[in-house]
């Protein structure tokens, strides 16, 4: 069968790369001019590695992506360290990876430390009920069962950072997940994550892949035997079949023939853009710590990364680096600042986390944002999920809407684009299509 996928990120790749070794004929068109999506990395120069433009690692629990990295030969370039992730709390940032930094922590009665680890314990390693845990919102459990000062301390700020003004709108089952899924070692690529990007595609192309970078599809019709479609300047492109990755608002642009009920799902579906500023420093920022959560009403932005207190700096030509990483909806005005304007707003921040800081310590910055990244997810939110075949024989939609009840990321990406190429390949023993 001959096969289009739109969108050469995490997903699209790994639908591809099944779909390719299935015996089918295989197409990807990718409108920026690298793969790898929201995974993709930039270059400065005297780097020897690229830098995600958004900050990534993967868990020991994330085993889609674990074992494609095996499939493809990258096992010995997959790493796991364990950095220091904190919480800023009283002008300090304090550890809380482990259950000794938690019994530590300041910011809690010991009675409310020892409620907050066996909630989080019971969340980790006993419930699997995630349906019932979307019925509530995390707010409402996480005060009932850890109590109100363990979830305005602990949680509220989590949620409060990664959703803003949605925080009272998220479910349980959101903050199941991302305890479940969790573990305190995090996994990196040799290379960074564009390296694994990189490498699945030229796996794709081994298996006949067809790959067009910087070409955006501009039009896609439905035929009698499938689909066609415009991209670029080129001419019609016919297709048995076309899986579509990114945002729903693409799936609805590009096919607004979708019947009412799945169009309507798709734009009931709403998310937060992410806007991160990456900081290359003549010296560290903190003192060993590689992830610091901020409570949104003292810093101007989310989360402050030192990536090179995960990875070492040699590979960047001995800059520090630091991301400045907030969710944001995507009519703030963070979408709108200019570079320049937006470190300057920064800059205060920097030195309330490390006094000793002074902008020449800056040797050069970058700005990169996203308006579709992290999906908001209310109160029986599985209801809300269009699902991944379309009401459009041989349309096919995959994105980080769809991996619910887990947060979004590179791992479920790829169970995400392998599940997708499962559907797809059934759809063509079902119709009888020729393989290879």
């Amino acid at each position: 069968m001959k096969i289009a996928v739109i969108g050469g990120g995490i997903a699209g790749l790994s639908a591809a790369y099944d779909l390719a070794g299935q015996g089918h004929s295989v197409t990807v068109y990718e409108a920026s001019a690298q793969l790898g999506g929201l995974a993709s990395g930039f270059r400065d120069a005297g780097w020897e590695w690229p830098l995600e433009r958004f900050y990534h690692h993967i868990f020991t629990t994330d085993h889609a992506i674990i074992n494609l990295t095996n499939e493809i030969g990258m096992r010995d370039r997959l790493f796991f360290r364990a950095p220091v992730t904190a919480q800023w709390w009283r002008g300090r940032g304090y550890a809380l990876d482990g259950v000794l930094p938690v019994l530590r922590f300041p910011g809690l009665p010991f009675i409310d430390r020892l409620r907050f680890g066996l909630t989080a314990f019971y969340l980790k390693f006993v419930t699997r009920n995630w349906q019932k845990l979307e019925q509530v919102t995390a707010m409402s459990w996480t005060e009932r069962f850890a109590g109100q000062r363990v979830a305005q301390v602990i949680w509220r700020p989590l949620l409060e950072g990664k959703f803003g003004p949605h925080a009272d709108e998220v479910n349980m089952a959101w903050l199941w997940a991302r305890l479940r899924a969790r573990s305190f070692k995090l996994g990196y690529f040799q290379g960074g994550f564009q390296a694994f990007a990189d490498e699945l595609g030229a796996v794709c192309r081994r298996r006949g892949v067809q790959m067009f970078l910087q070409t955006p599809v501009k039009m896609v019709t439905q035929t009698a035997n499938g689909w066609q479609i415009i991209a670029s300047q080129s001419l019609p492109v016919e297709y048995d079949a076309l899986l579509v990755t990114g945002a729903p608002g693409l799936l609805a642009r590009l096919v607004p023939s979708l019947p009412g009920e799945y169009l309507g799902q798709l734009r009931r579906l709403h998310s937060m853009g992410a806007v991160v500023m990456t900081i290359a420093l003549r010296r560290p920022l903190t003192n060993g710590i590689y992830w610091l959560n901020l409570p949104k009403d003292e810093f101007p932005f989310l989360a402050l990364v030192e990536h090179t207190n995960f990875i070492e700096p040699v590979h960047y030509g001995g800059d520090h680096l630091i991301y400045c990483g907030d969710y944001l909806d995507p009519d703030h005005e963070y979408f709108r600042l200019d570079a320049q304007t937006l470190l300057e707003r920064f800059l205060p921040a920097l030195r309330q986390i490390n006094p000793a800081f002074q902008p020449d310590w800056i040797r050069a910055f970058w700005l990169h944002r996203e308006t579709y990244a992290q999906p908001i997810v209310p109160v029986n939110h599985s209801r809300n999920i269009p699902p991944i075949t379309t009401p459009l024989p041989g349309l096919y939609w995959a994105s980080m809407s769809q991996v619910y009840p887990w947060d979004r990321g590179t791992n479920y990406a790829v169970e995400l684009g392998r599940r997708a190429a499962r559907i797809i390949h059934e759809y063509a023993d079902q119709h009888r299509y020729a393989v290879l």
